[in-house]
């Protein structure tokens, strides 16, 4: 396999998980700690990180905001428990 067809399948595996953790909204992120050791956090520093690497800003409320669907303050009001 080529790297970029890899690169492209890592990117779909990547948007497939943050699409199945939006529906889920259910699963809250101490469960996701506990039996994952990661969260949706965790997932948007790691995005935000990457971008850094590149030179490409992303504040942590934009990565939050990919991650989540939209914004982090508005997720926690209707799904944190």
């Amino acid at each position: 396999m080529d790297q970029a067809t890899q690169t492209e399948l890592e990117a779909a595996t990547f948007r497939r998980l943050i699409a199945h953790l939006q529906e889920r909204t259910d699963v809250q992120n101490i469960e996701l700690m506990e039996l994952a050791g990661f969260c949706r956090n965790c997932l948007s520093k790691w995005y935000r990180a990457a971008a850094e690497e590149r030179d490409v800003a992303v504040t942590d409320p934009e990565a939050r905001a990919h991650v989540y669907g939209m914004p982090y303050e508005e997720w926690k009001a209707q799904h944190q428990k």
